[in-house]
């Protein structure tokens, strides 16, 4: 499900605009591994990771709003890890003016369109996507919706998560990357001083 999402597109209506980001990131978390919120239990808070797979999950992460998916028996997600505005989207320069709007840099300044999005905090604030609004929903089509505009990915990076903490299966290579984007993401799998990265297969059409 993480690597089937990078190529896909998290499209958001804020008022009548649709705010658009091709996802270029994702990490997999699983029920049995430490790095999971699940594993530590059911919980009213942690409820949408035990509900029916594409339930959205979110939460709080370092003051911002976290996008994930459930899928594939419960307790199982999604990180929508980091994306990067969709070229030519309809109305794309009203588009990124209420994304630049929504996310701009702490000293007012605008950020850069490709970092608009290059993290799982800044994507949902891109978006205008919050944990009260959507935390155990499903993508309704009409305000939120995953696309497939029928974009694969010629490489994917295949590597460790980040910001798991040491002792809690901080080994297991379960972030993906579109290879194509990587400088955009959280942190570039392929850059000076990066862990070695193993890199997938090329996607078939």
């Amino acid at each position: 499900m993480a690597r089937d999402l990078l190529g896909k597109v998290l499209a958001h209506r804020v008022d009548r605009l649709w705010l658009q980001a091709l996802i270029i990131e994702a990490e997999a978390y699983y029920l049995e591994e430490k790095g999971s919120h699940a594993s530590l239990g059911y919980t009213e808070k942690r409820r949408a990771l035990f509900m029916p797979p594409g339930t959205i999950y979110m939460y709080y992460a370092r003051g911002g709003d976290s996008f994930n998916v459930s899928c594939r028996g419960a307790g199982n997600a999604v990180l929508v890890k980091s994306g990067y505005p969709l070229p030519d989207a309809p109305d794309e320069a009203a588009m990124l003016a209420r994304m630049t709007a929504l996310n701009r840099l702490p000293s007012g300044q605008a950020r850069p369109p490709q970092r608009l999005c290059a993290g799982q905090t800044l994507l949902c604030r891109a978006l205008g996507l919050r944990v009260p609004e959507w935390d155990g929903r499903l993508p309704d089509g009409r305000k939120l919706a995953l696309l497939d505009i029928g974009r694969r990915p010629s490489r994917i990076v295949r590597t460790a998560r980040l910001g798991i903490p040491p002792g809690r299966d901080d080994h297991l290579p379960y972030r993906y990357v579109d290879a194509d984007y990587a400088r955009f993401c959280t942190r570039n799998p392929l850059g000076r001083g990066q862990r070695a990265a193993r890199e997938g297969e090329p996607r078939r059409p």
